[in-house]
Order: structure tokens, then C-alpha cells, then sequence
């Protein structure tokens, strides 16, 4: 999906890597999420927080997916990409306990 694309599949070690560092990261992040996804409950009081994440998000895709992409198209449909930007953040925000790593690892894998 992403404009650097190459046709090469992911190692298992790099894969692996990167599921550590998405853990580490939301660890990190975890009060941000927090933030956002409880902004998303109350829009009327705050739906700046909402409103700024999904826009930068939107940002970030157009940035740096392929805009040619069906998939990528999905994430930019106002009506789908709530549901999406929605369960990511829930998916982060379970991986901040112990078992975080595990969890994700088992989520992409079902994925």
C-alpha cells in the first residue's frame, strides 16, 4: 500500500522487530490514545482532539500511501475510516500491558 513498495515479503526477524517497536511506541503513546479515543465518545466537547487526529492521519496517507490503491482508498472514505482509525487505536491501546507484544503478534498474524 505504501508508495515505496517493493515486491519483496517481510522477513519473519523484521516483522518481529517491528511488532516490538509498535509495542514499545504505544506504551509510549497510551495517554494520547486514550485522549483520542475518549474524544471520539463526546464529540460535542471534544471533537477538536477527534478532528485533529483524523486529519493528520489523513495526511499521513495521502503522504505516503499509493492513492491508486482500493485499500487505500477504503482508509480515506469518511464513512469507513472512522470504523478503521477506531480499531487500530483500540489494537495499540491493548498492547501496552505485558502480554502486548504477544497480543499484537497474534492479531496480525489472524489479520
Amino acid at each position: 500500500m505504501r508508495k515505496s513498495y517493493v515486491g519483496n515479503n517481510i522477513k519473519l526477524n523484521e516483522f518481529d522487530a517491528l511488532i516490538r517497536v509498535t509495542v514499545e511506541m504505544s506504551k509510549y503513546l497510551y495517554p494520547y490514545i486514550r485522549e483520542i479515543l475518549k474524544s471520539k465518545e463526546d464529540l460535542e466537547e471534544n471533537s477538536i482532539i477527534w478532528n485533529d487526529f483524523n486529519k493528520r492521519f489523513i495526511e499521513l496517507i495521502k503522504e505516503r500511501f499509493n492513492m491508486d490503491s482500493m485499500r487505500v482508498k477504503k482508509l480515506l472514505n469518511k464513512a469507513e475510516n472512522d470504523e478503521i482509525i477506531i480499531k487500530s487505536l483500540l489494537t495499540l491501546s491493548f498492547c501496552i500491558s505485558n502480554q502486548g507484544y504477544q497480543k499484537l503478534k497474534n492479531f496480525l498474524y489472524e489479520f
